[in-house]
């Protein structure tokens, strides 16, 4: 039976899976961590040995693409990787379609985890609908009148980089206050070792962040956004001002895209969206006041989970066949 392969290149991760055409269900599944010093050529050797795993000597009739950075669409160029360096400029669609000889469809991890949450998740009969990544950064990813809407170059969605807070931090793009500054995972984990490290000792040895540093064993550069998620739910009270103030970010950029383009549904995803209860609340809450009154949508998780980019890449592909 013909089947697809679906790739997952990510700012941390790398996953492969594959399933038969017309079926729910994984048939194989590979996923490995990125290195913390991988480049793009470290990445494709990781991910050539999770597709020979999966495929061993078959041959899949089409293969779909997740990529993590902003990506030509119709040539299945790689424009470049926030995340990870010597992207710049990779013809990956073609360099998949020699190697495998099968066609290849490319696109933004966001883009691709839209239409996959669309077909097959929270998306399922809405003609609308803006989905939002939050994890080692932020993007977003369009379905309008039923079809993806990438923009006249591609870029169409990048909520990660609207201005929340002008006043706020640098972030990487060289602006201020970026919802992806304040939001996504890393830099979560960066603003609250910034504080700690800032923060004497209390009499009786007692600190501010105590959690925080029982988690990582007093070594701050262990942090990350999940363990900061974990503090709050914990009590930390540092971590909940970190996390409310990205829940704050979040909720700002949704309510003005709310006002802008007035989808139906925000579908939310990434691994930043298991903070906890107190996070949504806050989100949906902001998003609510930031909106006119008159403006109608919901914000939901993704159905998906850490596999929306995947799925996403079977629906690309699975136009190819």
């Amino acid at each position: 039976m013909a089947f697809i392969l679906a790739l997952d290149f990510g700012g941390t991760k790398l996953a492969a899976a594959t399933v038969n055409i017309g079926s729910r269900k994984w048939l194989g599944y590979e996923r490995r961590l990125s290195p913390g010093s991988a480049d793009a050529k470290t990445d494709l050797e990781i991910m050539r040995s999770l597709i020979y795993s999966l495929l061993q000597d078959t041959k899949p009739a089409a293969i779909g693409v997740s990529f993590g950075g902003p990506v030509d669409a119709s040539t299945g160029t790689v424009r470049l990787s926030h995340h990870v360096a010597g992207w710049e400029n990779i013809p990956l669609k073609g360099l998949l379609e020699k190697e495998f000889g099968v066609p290849v469809g490319v696109d933004n991890d966001a883009n691709v985890a839209a239409l996959g949450e669309h077909r097959f998740g929270a998306g399922q009969g809405y003609d609308s609908l803006f989905y939002i990544t939050v994890s080692t950064g932020v993007g977003g990813g369009w379905i309008l009148n039923g079809k993806p809407w990438r923009g006249a170059g591609g870029m169409a969605g990048e909520i990660g980089h609207m201005v929340v807070d002008p006043a706020g931090p640098v972030c990487l793009c060289g602006k201020r206050g970026c919802v992806e500054r304040l939001a996504s995972g890393p830099y979560m984990a960066q603003n609250l070792r910034e504080i700690l490290e800032k923060i004497p000792p209390r009499r009786g040895g007692l600190r501010d962040g105590e959690v925080l540093r029982h988690l990582v064993g007093d070594n701050l550069e262990l942090l990350t956004g999940q363990l900061v998620s974990e503090a709050a739910a914990a009590g930390d009270d540092l971590a909940k001002e970190v996390l409310h103030k990205a829940a704050w970010a979040l909720g700002v950029g949704i309510g003005n895209v709310a006002n802008l383009m007035n989808p139906q549904r925000f579908v939310l995803g990434g691994g930043v969206m298991k903070a906890g209860e107190d996070f949504w609340r806050v989100v949906r809450q902001v998003a609510r006041d930031t909106a006119l009154p008159e403006v109608d949508f919901e914000i939901v998780p993704a159905v998906l989970g850490d596999d929306a980019p995947l799925w996403g890449a079977v629906a690309i592909a699975s136009m190819l066949v």
